[in-house]
């Protein structure tokens, strides 16, 4: 079983056109969306629409939410006075372009997605979210305390966290005992579709593999590939010139 996992699109078209040629060559068993659709680009209409005409699950991510709802607060965790001041741009701008049939459509999504496998009378349970299991905008970032996400993905009941919002991919692999074995735990950050922020412009996406011998107590059962793509940077950044939004933004897609 592969399956490939997108996330933060954020109203890029050109970055998820560039992702779905490219997934298409990996022929993918199932393919997954773990959210924000919107935000800091012009095409949050075409985004939604490119998604659902394809029938993928999507669940919600903070700025999906937000937008949903028409609310003027994204969830988003802006640290200066600055970055607030973009933001609310951002989320006005997004707020009067999407229209009410893409909106409807946002509200109706998921908080996560979860999928339980029995194999070789081992249950393998993955759980998909956008932020974290507790919160649709909580931040994972990679140098968390092994402990804390240990807790967090025990009390989820997640083998497998899969898991956006930070753009920032990554995968971890936590050893627990339990009952005298030792059971293992992955936590993977897909990265971001259309606003890397790992300091690689370029798109990414996972492709997380699972087989007949995949098992909790073999952290080596279950891969995870990373994939990076290119797109047309330039595009998309002259699209966020050309409109309201901060020209910062377009910035932050070339060099990321």
């Amino acid at each position: 079983m592969k399956i490939a996992l997108f996330s933060d699109i954020h109203a890029n078209l050109p970055a998820l056109e560039a992702f779905f040629a490219d997934v298409a060559n990996r022929k993918p068993d199932a393919i997954y969306c773990l959210g924000d659709l919107v935000g800091y680009n012009i095409w949050p209409n075409e985004v939604i629409d490119e998604i659902r005409k394809r029938g993928i699950p999507t669940i919600t991510g903070n700025y999906d939410f937000g937008i949903g709802r028409h609310s003027d607060d994204c969830g988003c965790a802006y640290k200066t006075d600055e970055e607030k001041a973009m933001g609310k741009i951002s989320i006005s701008y997004t707020n009067e372009i999407v229209k009410d049939e893409q909106r409807a459509y946002l509200r109706t999504l998921p908080s996560h997605i979860r999928l339980e496998y029995q194999l070789n009378n081992d249950k393998l349970n993955v759980l998909l979210v956008h932020g974290s299991p507790r919160k649709v905008n909580e931040y994972l970032f990679e140098d968390r305390d092994e402990k804390s996400m240990l807790r967090i993905m025990e009390s989820a009941d997640a083998d497998v966290l899969c898991f956006g919002h930070t753009h920032q991919p990554y995968h971890r692999i936590l050893p627990a005992e339990v009952s005298g074995d030792t059971r293992y735990r992955h936590a993977v950050n897909i990265g971001s579709v259309g606003k890397p922020k790992d300091k690689d412009p370029r798109g990414g996406y996972v492709l997380l593999h699972i087989n007949e011998n995949s098992s909790v107590s073999d952290k080596d059962t279950i891969k995870v590939e990373f994939i990076r793509f290119d797109y047309d940077i330039e595009k998309a950044a002259k699209a966020v010139e050309d409109s309201p939004l901060p020209n910062e933004y377009a910035d932050l897609l070339r060099n990321a």
